[in-house]
């Protein structure tokens, strides 16, 4: 995919519990989302962590998703179709991806959607 101007890059992370095999192999997770700011339409997502298959299951999850009215249904879906160990730094990862969206959107004047009551469920 080509990128346009109307596109940006934001990256969000999170720490895996510790004392866990993930924490052991990878410490943090890492959600990388490309937004095109126009739509709020996610239109790439990744993260750093896990073979393949997961990273693309979570990434079908994410990518097409509107960010418009906020992370809640994107979390929800997470939460009811990935069950792995570290499924909190995950999407804890994807809610710190997403709050630098919204940091840059109100940088520039836009104003972004209010953030629910996920980011006050933070994984330390």
């Amino acid at each position: 995919m080509k990128y346009g101007r109307q596109h940006v890059l934001v990256a969000g992370f999170a720490q895996f519990p510790k004392g866990t095999p993930v924490h052991e192999q990878y410490k943090v997770i890492g959600c990388i989302l490309i937004i095109d700011i126009t739509t709020d339409i996610v239109v790439e997502a990744t993260f750093t962590f896990l073979i393949d298959t997961t990273r693309n299951f979570v990434s079908s999850i994410v990518t097409g998703q509107s960010l418009k009215n906020g992370i809640t249904d994107i979390v929800k879906e997470v939460e009811r179709r990935v069950h792995i160990p570290g499924q909190k730094a995950l999407i804890q990862s994807i809610i710190a991806a997403y709050e630098r969206y919204c940091e840059l959107k109100a940088k520039n004047g836009s104003r972004p959607p209010l953030l629910n009551e996920y980011n006050e469920n933070k994984v330390d």
